[in-house]
């Protein structure tokens, strides 16, 4: 009896350690399934972290900077009313669609102008000049009428498309009526594009303007 007594109690010693040793393999089986999810919510979260923090970026940077100096015309009462600068696009943009549709143009000054934006204008549709610091041709081609407030784009490209790309230039030439911006006046443009934060561009109006002549605006 005795002999036998000790055989039961060790076959139950054996049965209790391959059940806790299934208890235990399943624990670890649902840690692992735990841990993978875990991990791989882990994983999600910082990829639309880092997303949400490249398009927060992406919105607070202009898409389009300034790429030379700004230089303006006056009119026969010695107010400005003509502007044109140049720009390119900003670092880490691959291009900037300048279509009517996408881009906004508005002045803030003596005139306010809220949007004045008529769309691009090819180069090669005017033959227009690459260095267009003597705005003549330009306001004589473009501005068909000089009392209206207006703005284009003029794309300098071998596509003839609305699109800037990388190592293109476009300049805003901006008509702003026959009123214009006068001395000691401070100019506030804002070129806002479909995506990103605005192009802005401020200046200070010097005082005793010509008659009819350009200004360098620094």
């Amino acid at each position: 009896m005795g002999k036998r007594r000790k055989d039961l109690l060790k076959n139950k010693r054996a049965m209790v350690g391959i059940e806790a040793a299934i208890v235990l393999i399943a624990f670890v089986v649902i840690a692992s399934a735990f841990a993978y999810v875990v991990i791989n919510m882990g994983f999600f979260s910082a990829q639309k972290a880092k997303e949400t923090i490249n398009q927060g970026v992406r919105e607070a940077t202009s898409a389009l900077q300034l790429d030379g100096s700004v230089t303006a015309k006056t009119n026969s009462t010695r107010h400005l009313q003509y502007v044109a600068f140049p720009v390119k696009l900003s670092v880490g943009r691959s291009e900037v669609d300048l279509n009517k549709d996408a881009i906004v143009v508005s002045i803030a000054g003596s005139v306010s102008l809220l949007d004045i934006y008529g769309g691009v204008i090819n180069e090669t549709e005017f033959g227009l000049q690459e260095d267009p610091s003597d705005l003549e041709e330009i306001i004589s081609l473009v501005f068909a009428d000089p009392d209206t407030p207006n703005a284009h784009f003029i794309i300098y490209n071998d596509d003839n498309d609305t699109v800037v790309e990388h190592f293109e230039k476009a300049y805003l030439v901006i008509n702003l009526g026959n009123r214009g911006l006068e001395e000691y006046d401070l100019m506030k443009i804002e070129v806002r594009t479909g995506s990103g934060a605005a192009l802005m561009i401020q200046r200070a109006i010097p005082g005793g303007l010509p008659e009819t002549d350009y200004i360098d605006l620094e």
